[in-house]
């Protein structure tokens, strides 16, 4: 199976970013900050373009606990701004990297050809099947997202068979945080997990430049990840913040602070 070996574990290089934060700032700004190379795996929830809102009372949840803020990309501009985030993605991901993206089916058309046009070379597409959807009265239920797992070069990249026989559709439930404020779109840590199995090493270097709840950048800090977070919306950066502020100051994580970066990263003026 393709793979990549594992020399010494070493802090990355990220230009005027730090090892292990996340920075509050649009992604298509910050991504050209980082330099050539730097990440070892991407994995990320970008908008979807749907004319999604926030606060809407999906799946029978409690309007005042989720965080408002969600910012959308029109529909217009959703095939341009895939391509942008996508060609810097390309660019800071190492020759062995990889790059797991998340997509509704309404925007998969524009996701798979920023793939293509980035350079990537699809591995799979693989389905994430949640336990159910939003109510509808004249269509099927949608009840899955598409992962898209692709790679820089096809001959080399990491991917650890954690299992005897890895299947594609993924089932795995959502997760429900009753009485607890949450962001309108999370993904389970479960998903995390398994996609970090499979396609990373302890001591690599992950990046979700759209970060939301902050879930990769905690289950990164769990596995013994490196991690670098972009987000742009106030209440999520805040959020993330404060979880990855819990998740270190658990004795099973040894303590210790962690640094957010509010609006600017280093060294920006």
């Amino acid at each position: 199976m393709p793979g990549r070996e594992q020399g010494s574990v070493k802090s990355p290089d990220l230009g005027p970013f730090s090892t292990d934060t996340i920075c509050h700032g649009d992604a298509l700004d910050l991504l050209p900050r980082l330099p050539a190379g730097c990440i070892d795996l991407l994995v990320t929830d970008p908008p979807f373009a749907i004319g999604f809102r926030a606060q809407r009372l999906n799946y029978h949840r409690t309007g005042s606990h989720v965080l408002d803020g969600y910012r959308e990309i029109p529909a217009h501009e959703y095939g341009e701004f895939t391509m942008r985030w996508m060609e810097e993605a390309s660019r800071v991901l190492s020759p062995s990297g990889s790059l797991y993206v998340f997509s509704g089916w309404n925007r998969l058309k524009e996701v798979l050809n920023g793939l293509d046009q980035a350079g990537f070379t699809t591995i799979n597409h693989l389905i994430w099947k949640y336990q159910f959807g939003v109510f509808t009265r004249r269509k099927f239920v949608t009840s899955h997202y598409h992962i898209l797992f692709a790679v820089k070069d096809p001959r080399h990249y990491t991917f650890h068979k954690v299992e005897h026989y890895p299947e594609d559709v993924w089932v795995i439930n959502r997760e429900y945080w009753k009485g607890k404020k949450k962001t309108p779109t999370k993904l389970p840590r479960t998903l995390v997990q398994r996609i970090l199995s499979f396609s990373s090493s302890p001591g690599d270097m992950i990046l979700d430049p759209f970060l939301g709840s902050g879930t990769v950048a905690v289950v990164s800090q769990e596995m013994g990840r490196h991690f670098l977070g972009f987000e742009v919306v106030d209440e999520y950066y805040e959020f993330a913040l404060q979880r990855l502020q819990e998740g270190r100051s658990s004795p099973a994580l040894g303590g210790g602070e962690l640094t957010g970066k509010k609006k600017h990263a280093e060294g920006e003026n």
